[in-house]
This record gives C-alpha cells, structure tokens and sequence, in this order.
C-alpha cells in the first residue's frame, strides 16, 4: 500500500492513474519508485525499499535527512528542465523527475536507489570516512549492499530519458515549462562562453561594443533565421553582462534598445508594422514583471524568436522562400551596385514576375525596400561613428550624396547631418 499524504500535487492528477503509472514503470525496470511532495514527504511508493537504506537511518547526523536530499535534487531538475542523476549521502545513486505546474514545484517522481558499478571495500571506507560508524555496523551494511542492483551508467541514462516521457505529460504545463527551463539552461551557458570570450579578450585589449554583431543580428532576423539570430543575441548579451556587470536595469534598457532595434528591422522586412508595434508594447510591459537576469534575457530571446517570425506571416506560403532569398541577399549586399535584376537573378525569376511577387508579399517595391536598408544602416553609421556624411552614404549603398540626403529626410524628416548631431 502507498503512503497517502494530502498535496496539492492531487488537485493536478488523478492518485489512482498515478499510482498505476507507477506499477507499470517498476515492473518493467525492476527499480524502486516513489511520489514524494514538496518537502519530500512520500505520497506513493512501488517496490520494497532496500534494508541498506533503514539500517543506515539510524546514523543520520542531526539535521541530515533522505526528504532534504531528495527535495534539492528535485529542485536542482526544475532548473535544469529534465531528469536529473544524482548521488545521496551514502553514494547510492536515484533519478528525480519533477512535476511542476504554473511554474509551482509540486513534487518528484523517484526511482531507486541502486548502484552503477559492484560495490567494494572502498565504498565503505569513504562512507565511514564521513560518519564514523561502528565496525560492526560497517560490516552490516556492507553485507546489505548485496541486494542493491546494479545499473550500468548507459542503462540509467535510458532509464532517465523514460522517466520524462512518462511522466512530462502527466500535468498539462509541465512539459512546457521544462521546455522553458531547458532553454533557459541553454542561453544561460551560451551566455557564460560568451563573457569568458571577452575576458580573455580584455588581457590584450579592452573590447567595444560589437556593432558588427548587432548588424549581424538584424540581417538574421531580416532573413528570417531564427537560430543563428538567436546565437548573435546571446553574443551580445554576453558582452553587456561583462561591460555593464549584473546590473538588472542596465541590462533592461539595452534590451529596450535593441527590441526598438529589431522593431523596425522586421518592419523593413516586410513584417506588418501594427503586429510588430503589438509585439513591442508586449515586451515593454513584461519588462515591468520581470525581476532576473536569466527571465531578462530569455524574454529578450524569445521576442528575437517572434520578430523573426512575423517577417513571413503575411506572405503566401508559395512565395515565402522566395521572399526569404531576396530579402537575405539584399541584407548581404545592400552596399553594392545592386539591382532588381541582380536580386531576380539570385532567385531565379523573370525580373517582371519577380517586382510583382515581392510587392505583393512585402508591400513595397524593390527600390523602396533597397532604400530603407540602406537608410537604416546609414541611421546606424551617423548614431555611432564620426565617419563623414559621404563615407556614410557610400559605405550604405549610396553613390550620390545629394541623392543620399535627399532620401535619408524623406525617410526620416531629417537631414543627415541633423540626425547625426541629435
């Protein structure tokens, strides 16, 4: 019989699926499984708990209990999104996964314990190493080892990965929120290589802002590519966090920076501009919840994710990967002589067909759309480099400065050397 104990974790799932959940789980893998709450109390238990475990019960120091081990480690595989290895205080080896629900920590699914490898005599050295038990008592126990099983390391790695299939589906938000935290997990150690890489850059010479990279980033969200904008994001998030320290409001307003940023990228991509103004005003009000570095940036990461979205949503499907390609050429080589031509050709189509489809699907033309590019990489030249206004108007695309001029005011209602000076 299970040990009921009333949780919360019932008013989510229903105990007697629960529990038959359970029997299947242990009968196929022959491992003890227990339900434990929050507090690691046992709600429902499948298997007989080895003789090892009570006997060693009796020596716990004040304070040391099997319920806050196993609580941590439930804890520890909510933060890492997925089911979590882990050794107790005697070396005996579990498999926590946890359930969660509206974020809210409910409690653990618990397989074991068991061994990885045949025990001997160092396995007890190293336990009374830590406890000082009586030499009877540590032969006792030695001999209780026998009747643990052993699991080989490439067996309890399956073992783990069934755990989550059964069980991540059993509460309706669960998955979705260890999704979340896997991906959090993620951009947080993406992050991390990045600051190292600025570290290491600092010893020879103190790193700038890398404009290149925030460049880079609005081509990928322009084209439509998703992951790599993703990975720049991360770059540049990296570099603010080892310039600017840990400091949440510093880190805010760069991420308002940039979502302004990424805003009229995605417009001049072809994005409709009242979805994207939405999507804005969604990520400034969810700045005012948020109270983390890591809830910061993964907010930042996942409206990177629907900016580049929306570029396409309201292009047919039949011309999206068309679009996509002209639009992605034209991020690459706005700064060359190019071309309705030249872009039709890249894509292969007739030029005709081609002016049609992409104002269809953009809702501008080929030259209105080259000329914002051009326009918005000259905002960014004028904003941060003390180039002149001709090098500028070259290096954006522009041939004639007068032309350049006469195309950055009706764009933006100003000249560009006011808009240098603002």
């Amino acid at each position: 019989m299970g040990i009921t104990i009333a949780s919360p974790l019932y008013a989510f799932v229903e105990k007697n699926q629960l529990r038959e959940m359970l029997c299947t789980f242990e009968a196929c893998i022959g491992l003890p499984v227990q339900i434990i709450d929050q507090e690691g109390n046992i709600l429902e238990s499948v298997g007989n708990a080895p003789k090892f475990c009570r006997e060693f019960s009796r020596f716990f120091p004040k304070g040391e209990t099997c319920e806050g081990i196993h609580t941590a480690a439930g804890k520890r595989a909510v933060e890492m999104g997925e089911s979590y290895l882990f050794s107790c205080h005697t070396n005996l080896n579990h498999i926590v996964f946890p359930l969660i629900s509206q974020n809210c920590f409910l409690g653990s699914v618990l397989v074991g314990p068991f061994l990885l490898e045949e025990p001997d005599p160092e396995f007890m050295v190293d336990i009374d190493s830590r406890y000082h038990l009586p030499t009877h008592s540590l032969l006792e126990l030695y001999h209780e080892l026998e009747d643990l099983p052993v699991i080989q390391p490439g067996k309890a790695g399956q073992i783990s990965k069934l755990l989550h299939y059964l069980f991540s589906n059993l509460i309706t938000d669960t998955r979705q929120q260890y999704i979340i935290n896997q991906g959090k997990l993620h951009q947080q150690s993406r992050i991390n290589e990045s600051i190292q890489r600025y570290k290491i850059l600092e010893t020879s010479q103190k790193p700038g802002y890398p404009f290149e990279k925030e460049k880079d980033l609005i081509t990928k969200v322009k084209t439509g590519n998703v992951q790599e904008a993703k990975g720049i994001l991360n770059d540049l998030l990296g570099y603010v966090l080892f310039s600017e320290g840990n400091s949440l409001d510093v880190v805010k307003s760069r991420a308002m920076e940039l979502c302004s940023l990424l805003s009229r990228a995605a417009i001049e991509g072809g994005a409709a501009t009242d979805n994207i103004l939405k999507i804005n005003n969604q990520f400034l009000k969810s700045m005012q919840q948020i109270n983390s570095l890591d809830d910061l940036c993964f907010k930042l990461q996942e409206t990177v994710e629907v900016f580049t979205d929306s570029m396409f949503n309201n292009i047919p499907v039949k011309n999206q990967e068309v679009v996509r390609r002209a639009i992605g050429y034209i991020s690459k080589n706005y700064a060359a002589n190019m071309t309705l031509e030249d872009v039709a050709n890249h894509v292969h189509l007739n030029p005709a067909y081609f002016s049609t489809v992409f104002k269809q699907s953009c809702g501008s033309s080929f030259k209105e759309y080259l000329n914002m590019v051009r326009i918005e990489e000259s905002k960014r030249l004028l904003a941060n480099t003390d180039y002149s206004v001709i090098d500028i108007a070259i290096a954006s695309g522009f041939e004639d400065q007068s032309y350049f001029s006469k195309v950055f005011k009706k764009y933006t209602g100003l000249t560009p050397k006011q808009y240098q000076r603002q």
